[in-house]
């Protein structure tokens, strides 16, 4: 029999494979004990049921970000469009990195409860305490309303991920190499709006 750090770890394992493959409607305590070969007493025990699993894929899922952010170089910028640039792609490319994050974000957008907002919720915290960071010198402009701006345009980075792996494409652009090249240089059109 394994030990109880084993069993845990094969839960959350099985649970990580679970959602990639069928999504969330097939994360439940029964599939996620058969999944890790455990009895469905276990998963209660040890994560008080499949929220508790969910939970433990978050932390995992916000660790890989805050990996894939951490190794984007600061911008060494007085400019806010191309603060904003960088910023959206290195969102956007943690975001691709990340099929747990974009698993997680997907059920957030078909169903609501106190545990995925609070995922969420911890997501949007994760992202704004980056970009704090990294632009402690950069003054909001203060014309127009650059943070309903940004929520469009996050929003907007966030669903060409999200599409990406439903689909090949969105909107007549192809969701591949070339047409990600595309999506960035359509960024630099709309962040004119951003001060130079």
């Amino acid at each position: 029999m394994r030990d109880r750090s084993a069993t845990e770890a094969a839960i959350v394992e099985a649970g990580e494979r679970i959602l990639l493959r069928d999504g969330f409607p097939g994360l439940n305590v029964q599939t996620l004990a058969a999944e890790a070969g455990c009895d469905r007493k276990l998963v209660y025990r040890y994560f008080e049921g499949a929220d508790g699993v969910v939970q433990k894929l978050a932390g995992r899922s916000l660790a890989g970000l805050v990996r894939t952010l951490d190794s984007v170089p600061p911008a060494e910028t007085e400019s806010m469009r191309a603060f904003a640039r960088e910023s959206l792609t290195a969102w956007v490319a943690a975001l691709r990195a990340s099929p747990l994050t974009l698993r997680l974000m997907a059920w957030a957008l078909v169903e609501s409860s106190p545990l995925l907002n609070r995922i969420e919720s911890d997501r949007a915290a994760l992202l704004q305490a980056w970009m704090r960071e990294r632009r402690p010198r950069l003054r909001t402009p203060p014309q127009g309303d650059p943070a309903a701006l940004n929520a469009v345009l996050l929003a907007a980075v966030q669903h060409l991920a999200l599409s990406a792996g439903a689909r090949p494409g969105v909107g007549g652009v192809a969701l591949d190499d070339a047409g990600w090249a595309r999506i960035e240089g359509a960024l630099d059109q709309l962040l004119v709006v951003f001060p130079d």
